[in-house]
């Protein structure tokens, strides 16, 4: 098996060679390789599914072992100074390498329709190759320094994959704001390494530590979208789909909990900075189900999912869960990338009725009524939405149930928050659900109107067409409703003024079978993957695959790990979160299903809007909620006033500064010397007599100063 690791670092460098012959395809000869694109695809897929296989080979033999096989090269520049790249494969790299072969390859087959009327088709397989390759680059680095390099490749292919659609002002500006935000990050996690470096060679080594592993927890920070540098991840969604779904999945989030995990012995030894992992957890937890609750945009709404989700694996690595950590990854991925790929099929269905246009056809205030004309996607999509709610036997049950378990033995408190937020992610995702499936197609429905009351807020918020410039207030007193032209009524409740369905319309399509089979594979990993972890033993039946291949495996909580619970404890703490997650289910239900699809739920709604006839505080509390939801939590609108503004109002007194003090003083020295010079020149006449005259006059008054000054 040694044999084999010896070619373990061709891993990273297999996807290149599509990036590079591309590149010199279109320059040398562009006609045919645009004419052979379909071949780049193949090819794409292939070279990733070799790199997948050969992951697998790797992992095998460490379930049981845990073996850890270390290559590195050193080039020694002097005697005090050496540079040293390698390789390094251990269960961590061998879980990440599978993940992100398995969800690329998904990706990269589902891409091949859905971008093949797209005229950057070639461009886009280059950047997915490379991104690929720079990210299992980054999972097999062996020192901070190579994890550095491939970092900045990670971050410079998201620059590159989120602007795709570069001619799009949102889309441009949207990826310059992930590289920036990044780029905070990135800093953090060059001083760090800097500051480790540094650390070797000092006596007072405690407080270099500390700075050491504060630092690079900022780089994880921005990588995996946790708060405060959280703003580029909802923006990242103007890129094609395929690519936020390796983004939230596989590649650009999970590299900042990968770093997390590898420095995991490092972190250990600091409590203070683990206290600060998982409060920073906490808040990204409860900040992201409640941004995801108000967006009308299916994609925007699942990326404030996705950061939720991950304050979930950085909750669980601040309490020192690596196991629990890791394990919500693995199916936190397959999960959103199941959702991701299956919004992408809603939008390519969409797209034939209302157009090309992201604020249409991702808007999910026309979609409604998919189930009969999108089926596959639609179950597809409901097997990843009770996934991410918890409902065992799926997947995120598992991880997600162990996560909150640990939680109450860390601190009540938190656990009663992440509890609270794992009914939330249940109601936002139904939320979208029923909203995206259930009813009518909402693009035809015309004129619907109805006196809203307290019940009905929340359906009447979903079609508000709010200004999207206009400011955000958070004690706004706006009035929403579902049309200019809503008429004072007193009953019914609700009304259905014109529903014309004798017309002919265009309805979606379900899509071609190539982005439908990587939906089947996906579900499949849903509906499986969370059989590795499953955390008990009973009757000599060993199931935690997950503990035989992380082991040994550090767990601060659980000090006798191996000790796994029997079916009356696991059922126990499940039945809590399971029922938490039920209720958010029904309450979306009871506030989302679309009435005017049901007309027997009429008669509940208006037995229980006769029974609170005013709700006038409710409605308050309601409004607060949404527009904190609808406007991102003011925090973009912090971020603008006071580092947008504040960084350009300093640039403009810079350049201020630059133009008129700097350029001031040189324009003066060289306006100085030019009327020197003009008054110097009419000195001279042009005669060699007078030159020597003032020559020699000149000499004569110095020997006389200083004859007179000797005496």
């Amino acid at each position: 098996m040694e044999h084999t690791y010896q070619y373990a670092w061709i891993i990273p460098f297999l996807p290149l060679p599509i990036p590079m012959l591309l590149g010199v395809g279109l320059l040398l000869f562009p006609t045919a390789t645009k004419n052979l694109r379909r071949m780049w695809s193949f090819t794409s897929v292939l070279l990733l599914s070799i790199v997948m296989t050969f992951s697998v080979n790797l992992s095998i033999p460490q379930i049981n072992s845990s073996s850890i096989y270390q290559y590195v090269w050193s080039w020694t520049i002097n005697n005090d100074f050496s540079l040293e790249f390698g390789y390094l494969i251990d269960p961590l790299t061998s879980i990440m390498s599978i993940l992100i072969t398995t969800v690329g390859i998904m990706v990269l087959i589902y891409s091949d329709n859905y971008m093949s009327h797209d005229q950057g088709y070639l461009r886009f397989f280059a950047y997915m190759s490379f991104f690929n390759a720079s990210m299992l680059g980054l999972v097999t680095s062996s020192n901070l320094i190579q994890i550095y390099i491939f970092w900045e490749l990670v971050g410079m292919c998201s620059y590159l994959l989120i602007g795709f659609w570069f001619t799009r002002p949102i889309a441009a500006n949207a990826c310059q704001k992930a590289f920036v935000t990044n780029r905070v990050g990135d800093f953090g996690l060059l001083l760090g390494i800097w500051v480790f470096i540094g650390s070797q060679v000092v006596s007072n080594f405690g407080i270099f530590v500390s700075l050491c592993v504060l630092f690079l927890f900022v780089g994880a920070v921005a990588k995996s979208a946790q708060f405060p540098l959280h703003v580029w991840l909802p923006d990242a969604m103007e890129g094609p789909t395929p690519i936020s779904a390796l983004i939230h999945a596989a590649t650009m989030v999970a590299a900042g909990i990968f770093l997390l995990a590898r420095l995991f012995p490092l972190f250990i030894v600091i409590p203070y900075i683990m206290s600060l992992i998982s409060l920073i957890g906490i808040i990204t937890i409860l900040l992201g189900a409640t941004l995801a609750l108000a967006q009308k945009d299916i994609k925007r709404s699942l990326a404030y999912s996705t950061m939720s989700q991950l304050g979930y694996t950085m909750l669980a690595l601040g309490m020192g869960s690596y196991r629990a950590a890791l394990f919500h990854l693995i199916t936190h991925a397959y999960s959103k990338a199941l959702l991701f790929l299956g919004s992408g099929s809603i939008i390519h269905s969409m797209e034939a009725i209302v157009g090309y246009s992201p604020d249409k056809s991702q808007n999910m205030v026309l979609m409604g009524g998919l189930t009969k004309h999108v089926p596959i996607t639609k179950n597809t999509f409901l097997l990843g939405t009770l996934s991410l709610c918890g409902i065992p036997p799926l997947a995120c049950f598992w991880s997600k149930d162990e996560i909150l378990n640990d939680s109450w033995l860390y601190s009540p408190i938190f656990a009663i928050i992440a509890c609270l937020t794992a009914g939330l992610t249940a109601f936002y995702m139904f939320r979208i659900y029923l909203l995206t499936f259930e009813g009518y197609l909402n693009v035809h429905c015309k004129n619907y109107s109805g006196k809203k009351s307290s019940l009905m807020r929340l359906l009447t918020l979903l079609t508000t067409d709010n200004n999207e410039n206009a400011k955000a207030s958070f004690f706004s007193k706006k009035v929403y409703r579902l049309d200019a032209n809503v008429r004072k009524m007193t009953r019914p409740l609700i009304t259905i003024n014109q529903f014309d369905n004798k017309n002919t319309f265009l309805y979606p399509q379900e899509s071609d079978n190539t982005m439908l089979f990587p939906l089947f594979v996906l579900a499949l990993f849903t509906l499986f993957v969370g059989a590795i972890g499953i955390p008990f033993n009973q009757e000599r039946v060993y199931f935690d695959i997950l503990s035989k291949w992380l082991n040994p495996a550090t767990n601060l909580l659980h000090k006798n790990f191996n000790n796994h619970g029997d079916w009356y404890e696991f059922f126990r703490n499940a039945i809590f979160s399971v029922s938490i997650s039920y209720f958010g289910i029904f309450l979306a239900s009871l506030l989302y299903n679309p009435v005017y699809s049901s007309l027997k739920d009429l008669d509940l709604i208006n037995s229980l809007a006769k029974k609170v006839p005013k709700r006038t505080f409710w409605d308050k509390i309601i409004n607060k909620v949404y527009n904190w939801s609808y406007n991102r939590g003011y925090i973009d609108a912090f971020y603008e006033t006071s580092l947008t503004k504040g960084i350009r109002r300093l640039a403009e007194l810079t350049h201020f500064f630059d133009e008129r003090v700097i350029e001031g003083i040189t324009n003066g020295v060289g306006v100085m010397s030019f009327f020197v010079g003009e008054s110097i020149k009419y000195v001279g006449g042009g005669r060699i007599s007078s030159y020597l005259f003032l020559y020699l006059s000149s000499v004569s008054i110095l020997l006389l100063i200083s004859y007179f000054l000797n005496q």
